[in-house]
């Protein structure tokens, strides 16, 4: 399981493995700019930055850690932007309000990053799961769907929630169907709108 990142807060790491970790992200990034996700490989990676692969192994295990380290810096401030940022993104807003917004920026940060994304989270087919970032996401929206609805399971709405941001999905449903991004908001806000209404709230009633 990839380290969860901690905003703020740079891993300890002596000189000599930071080095290392870092030829072996410049690599890999340009490994990606110049040919595209699917051309990274441990080996590839590894010529690319001029060290064994058994270096690269050891520093992240497989390719779906080494992808997630790449997409990291964007990915630490989204978590300071929903952790420590303005409402309604970050704390200040209601609940309700704050769950939007998260899902909102969410659909905005897989927008920038989805075919690494797309191959971080398939290899293996939990990796998604696995990853500190999904387990962040799921922790944030289970405590503010907690306030917002007591009486339901939190967890089960909240990974619910997570489900239409899978890389796969948001990828085919961007190209392959071509629905713009704010369709997917606006779909994730009645996803969301359903799940978050409390079960004794009257009913609107439709127009006509």
């Amino acid at each position: 399981m990839r380290e969860l990142p901690v905003v703020g807060r740079p891993p300890a790491e002596r000189a000599d493995a930071a080095h290392n970790r870092r030829r072996i992200l410049r690599a890999a990034a340009e490994v990606i700019a110049t040919r595209g996700p699917e051309a990274v490989t441990m080996d590839e990676v590894a010529r690319a930055a001029g060290v064994g692969v058994g270096t690269v192994y050891r520093r992240f295990g497989d390719r779906a850690r080494l992808v997630y380290a790449v997409i990291d810096d964007r990915e630490r401030d989204f978590q300071a932007a929903f952790i420590q940022g303005p409402p309604p993104l970050g704390p200040g807003a209601a609940p309700a309000e704050r769950v939007r917004a998260f899902l909102h920026a969410l659909a905005d940060r897989t927008e920038a990053q989805a075919d690494l994304l797309l191959m971080a989270e398939s290899d293996p087919p939990e990796a998604r799961f696995r990853d500190g970032s999904y387990r962040l996401y799921h922790r944030h929206l289970t405590l503010l769907l907690r306030e917002v609805r007591p009486d339901a399971d939190a967890a089960y709405l909240a990974d619910a929630l997570l489900a239409p941001l899978a890389a796969n999905l948001f990828l085919h449903q961007r190209r392959a169907r071509g629905m713009p991004l704010d369709r997917i908001k606006a779909g994730l806000d009645t996803l969301a709108g359903a799940l978050v209404a409390r079960p004794d709230a009257a009913p609107q009633e439709r127009p006509g």
